[in-house]
């Protein structure tokens, strides 16, 4: 994972992710909010209509690593096969984390 250590980073970084598993139906949204919550973690999640779960976040570098890490296990009733994640830059305009029902 690591993808934003061994750089000096000051400030909010950002990812975005997609999840593949087992990640629809089992409250994968939900577990994920509360962890991004618990670590200060701003953006949103939603489910894609290929039965995948992707991700927006931005916060500080160490406290992405740590939702990231989060997301390649997923909740209890989850499986999570793989995760795609692209570096983005932060854009700041995010004052919590949602579930979006787009």
């Amino acid at each position: 994972m690591n993808l934003f250590s061994g750089e000096n980073l000051v400030g909010s970084v950002a990812f975005d992710a997609t999840v593949q598993g087992r990640v629809q139906h089992v409250g994968f949204r939900y577990y994920a909010c509360a962890e991004a919550e618990r670590l200060g973690v701003r953006g949103w999640i939603r489910n894609n209509p290929l039965g995948e779960v992707e991700v927006y976040a931005e916060g500080e570098s160490e406290n992405l690593e740590k939702f990231l890490s989060w997301l390649h296990k997923g909740p209890p009733h989850g499986r999570v096969d793989s995760v795609t994640v692209h570096r983005r830059e932060p854009r700041g305009t995010y004052r919590g984390f949602v579930v979006d029902y787009e």
